[in-house]
């Protein structure tokens, strides 16, 4: 077996270099637009918001009103681009959310405000591979009276299903 020259390495070091860094940019962007980025990246977008919003309240106002599933039908394994109209609703207008380019999930946001404690979910569903069986993506936060609004853990079920 043959033993590479230190020019030959440091050429095969280099070649190996260049390709990796021409392909590293697609690589990222490619998983970024990946279809598991759009449920967390949205339903994150809407927790940041809510919470935002929670902060200049109090807990009997602190979020805004409930919507349900936006689209109504779950996309089923394609990209949906939805009317014009879709996100109008009033509670997608405080929040700063909606899908703009074609997508793969429907978003809801619950919430419940109360005397001393206010809730809110935000819930992504998917249908990626068309079976019928969705993928879900939420947040929850909650505000009580006396502290911060906060932020709960992101959960996941069935995430590729």
């Amino acid at each position: 077996m043959r033993t590479l020259t230190p020019t030959e390495a440091a050429l095969a070091v280099a070649i190996g270099g260049s390709v990796l860094f021409a392909a590293l940019p697609a690589f990222v962007e490619n998983l970024h637009a990946s279809r598991l980025a759009e449920p967390i990246d949205g339903v994150g977008a809407i927790a940041a918001r809510a919470t935002a919003l929670a902060s200049l309240q109090t807990p009997e106002n602190a979020y805004p009103e409930s919507v349900g599933l936006t689209p109504a039908q779950v996309p089923r394994a394609e990209r949906v681009a939805d009317p014009p109209g879709a996100w109008d609703n009033p509670t997608w207008q405080k929040l700063g959310f909606s899908q703009t380019v074609p997508h793969c999930f429907s978003f809801a946001f619950d919430s419940r405000n109360g005397k001393g404690l206010a809730t809110f979910r935000a819930v992504a569903h998917g249908d990626l591979d068309g079976d019928g069986i969705h993928s879900t993506f939420a947040i929850g936060g909650e505000f009580r009276e006396g502290s911060e609004p906060k932020t709960l853990p992101l959960e996941i079920e069935r995430e590729i299903e």
